[in-house]
């Protein structure tokens, strides 16, 4: 994937004056972004120890904000340059980062489950007390490596995946599928691009006319606040987290967007703007960006990295991942042209947009918190109800009484009846 990549950038740089060479060197380092999206998290979620599951797949937008960050630097630095400098120099350092991700794979232990598909159960051992920082033959890599080779041995059973098991595959497959597409799409739709694109407007309305420094600002916030969120994803869970941060987001789109419609600008042509009303607005925009940052930012590919079974994990992944690109596209598009036609108004788009999103992971969404993936594939072979998924117990650590409690409240739980062809 990164040699793809790699080509890509080569022949962007290469470049002099064939727009359409740029254009398809661009399409073909996007192929290696877009695999990368999709591997990255999986290959983490698949070696990391449960208890830290959430935490590291996290660092995988911690690294992200970091390149946002970095490349707005880059940019500062490169804008007093009228030529291509402006250009290729952001670019020659993309394969710094190619070749440090080359090297960090070469010493990135293989996926245990999949070494244990294809038949590799020493190195699958020896992957896992890795991971774990514990020798190969501790009783918990032999018993970690039983647990996933009974679940490969079921998923095979039921013969090779295709696309169509992502429809009508069980235990609930189409749920899923559609949880993380959904759960993708609503990350986008919680406006965090629109501050990045629009944001500079903000900034010009008190002062801060240079644009360059305006991304530096909202990069710093953004990086700085990820870290939060390797705490938070362990601490409170996938789905306090989503909760909190969606309520948090609602709250400052309420504050930024009523701010902006009514008291940033004195006059009906909008050359005139209050100073005090420009800072609330940025001071709630980067308070915005915090409870982005260190909720739905990192805990969205957290959630998506652990939510489906091996066999089509690829495929349910891509999928989402693919409606997050859209989604982030179909924003950085529109936004010019929705902003030119209703302003701030704008804001409360995204509010509704928050609303929702906070009463879907409320009612669809289930705890994963400190589960295997292999558990976390029973939670919804049982059709827990997400809202009590916080108390449920894997059948591996149920005591007798504990299992028959399960048994019961499973039996007796009744989803409302417009959930009920869901659970």
């Amino acid at each position: 994937v990164m040699i793809v990549y790699i080509v890509g950038i080569l022949i962007q740089i290469c470049s002099f004056d064939k727009w359409y060479q740029y254009f398809i060197g661009r399409i073909i380092s996007g192929l290696g972004v877009g695999a990368i999206a999709v591997l990255s998290p999986m290959l983490i979620s698949e070696t990391a120890p449960k208890a830290l599951r959430g935490t590291l797949v996290s660092c995988y937008q911690l690294m992200i904000t970091f390149g946002i960050f970095l490349g707005y630097c880059t940019n500062y630095g490169t804008k007093i340059y009228s030529d291509s400098t402006q250009w290729r120099v952001p670019l020659g350092l993309c394969f710094f980062w190619a070749i440090l991700m080359i090297i960090g794979m070469v010493l990135m232990p293989e996926s245990p489950r999949y070494l244990v598909e294809v038949g590799r159960l020493e190195d699958a051992r020896h992957s896992i007390a890795r991971s774990n920082q514990i020798h190969d033959d501790d009783p918990a890599v032999f018993g970690e490596v039983e647990i996933i080779q009974a679940g490969i041995e079921k998923e095979k059973s039921a013969g090779t995946a295709s696309w169509g098991e992502l429809v009508t595959g069980k235990p609930r497959i189409l749920y899923r599928v559609v949880l993380g597409i959904m759960l993708q799409t609503l990350q986008q739709l919680t406006g965090d691009n629109y501050f990045f694109y629009y944001g500079t407007t903000i900034f010009k309305a008190v002062g801060l006319e240079d644009s360059f420094e305006t991304s530096i600002v909202l990069g710093i916030v953004n990086f700085a606040s990820t870290f939060v969120g390797l705490w938070v994803v362990e601490r409170f869970g996938r789905r306090n987290s989503l909760l909190g941060g969606a309520a948090g987001m609602i709250a400052c789109f309420v504050i930024f967007a009523s701010v902006g419609v009514t008291r940033l600008y004195l006059n009906p042509e909008h050359t005139e703007s209050s100073k005090g009303a420009g800072n609330c607005m940025i001071v709630f925009a980067c308070i915005y960006i915090f409870f982005f940052a260190s909720t739905w930012g990192p805990i969205i590919y957290t959630v998506v990295s652990e939510t489906y079974p091996i066999r089509i994990r690829s495929k349910a992944m891509a999928l989402a991942t693919a409606a997050n690109w859209l989604w982030g596209f179909l924003i950085g598009f529109f936004t010019p042209f929705i902003t030119s036609a209703i302003n701030f108004y704008y804001g409360y788009v995204f509010m509704g947009c928050l609303v929702f999103a906070f009463f879907y992971v409320f009612f669809f969404l289930p705890e994963t918190k400190g589960l295997s993936l292999e558990e976390v594939h029973e939670l919804y072979e049982e059709k827990v109800l997400p809202w009590k998924s916080t108390s449920w117990v894997p059948p591996s650590r149920r005591t007798a009484q504990q299992a028959a409690e399960q048994k019961e409240e499973i039996a007796a739980q009744e989803a409302p009846k417009f959930l009920k062809r869901f659970f």
